[in-house]
């Protein structure tokens, strides 16, 4: 986190870990804004990696799940990186900024990833680096977001996964009413308290919360490697290109697309205990193992915890699935914002 930035945002009371805004004084209260009001947090728990050079597109399509040749300058697109056998070893928002193709990702996978995409650029034309710092990202998200956003920014992508710059910076529209912006550091306070007159400061669970309540999932350090892009429902949110060329795992991740029913999916749900991404599920229908994990969660709004998770269909259709143990918490499913594929 900049440090100037984290300065000021401790003068607006923000509670900040690790570089992550936990709160603002009152956590309930911004759980509450979340539910039908409009909130503005900062992303400094997120990383950029940036990639530029002539062969940016080429190197990027070679690599990862998504079309990036087919990305246009206004555009942005869910992405993800893979392991040989097919399992995402990362998931990204990527756009273009510039010169640069900006990978949005888990600050704390962050490190890892640059360094294995590093590892392939070899002679091309082309630089990654760490861009976290460079400037100050922010998400708005609720009714008067796109009005807070074109207020602030002089700017808004009128159709979801659009981008658009001005002097201000860059904005991404995420879908749903909600925005990713980019802004240079010193414009970072000003577009901060112009944002907070209609929108209210939250820290970084909050936007964990509205995020997994909109079906996106976070690869994180505790679920790398584990899912294959379809278990979390990456193809049906668009990051996925099954016409493109091969990438690392590209041959398994067909596989799964096109021979059977896939067996393990990603649901929406709530427990009325704590829960943190890697926490295994279990129900009565298998003995000895694990029927899930746990992807992402968040505190929520009504108490307890709202999670993603992997679990195997079967036992989300007919089984009772408890939190960490056979006899832990029941999960309760909740409906995601899309159809999943029959």
């Amino acid at each position: 986190m900049i440090d100037s930035w984290k300065n000021f945002l401790q003068s607006q009371g923000a509670l900040i870990e690790d570089n992550t805004v936990l709160h603002f004084g009152n956590p309930a209260v911004e759980r509450a804004a979340a539910v039908d009001g409009t909130i503005v947090a900062d992303l400094s728990q997120l990383g950029i990696i940036a990639f530029r050079g002539d062969e940016t597109a080429s190197f990027l399509q070679n690599q990862l799940t998504n079309d990036v040749r087919g990305l246009q300058a206004d555009a942005a697109q869910w992405n993800g990186y893979c392991s040989p056998k097919g399992r995402l070893l990362g998931n990204f928002l990527l756009w273009r900024q510039g010169e640069d193709y900006c990978l949005q990702l888990s600050g704390d996978i962050l490190s890892g990833m640059l360094k294995r995409l590093s590892m392939f650029i070899m002679r091309s034309k082309v630089q990654g680096r760490d861009a976290s710092d460079e400037n100050v990202r922010l998400v708005v998200a609720g009714p008067q977001a796109r009005a807070a956003v074109d207020t602030a920014m002089g700017t808004v992508p009128d159709a979801a996964m659009r981008t658009s710059a001005s002097a201000s910076g860059q904005v991404i529209h995420v879908g749903a009413e909600k925005f990713v912006v980019s802004i240079p550091p010193d414009r970072a306070a000003t577009i901060w308290q112009t944002l907070c007159q209609s929108a209210t400061p939250v820290g970084a669970p909050v936007w964990d919360w509205l995020r997994l309540n909109a079906g996106i999932p976070m690869i994180v350090a505790a679920t790398q490697d584990q899912f294959i892009p379809q278990m979390v429902n990456f193809e049906v949110i668009g990051g996925v290109s099954f016409q493109k060329g091969c990438y690392p795992g590209q041959e398994i991740v067909a596989r799964s697309q096109y021979l059977g029913k896939l067996k393990r999916r990603m649901f929406l749900a709530h427990v009325e205990a704590e829960a943190a991404p890697g926490d295994s599920l279990y129900s009565a229908d298998i003995e000895g193992q694990a029927t899930g994990t746990v992807v992402n969660a968040a505190p929520s709004p009504a108490g307890g915890f709202d999670v993603l998770a992997v679990v195997q269909v079967k036992s989300a259709d007919t089984q009772t699935l408890h939190l960490k143990s056979g006899d832990g918490a029941i999960l309760a499913l909740k409906p995601l914002p899309y159809a999943l594929p029959e």
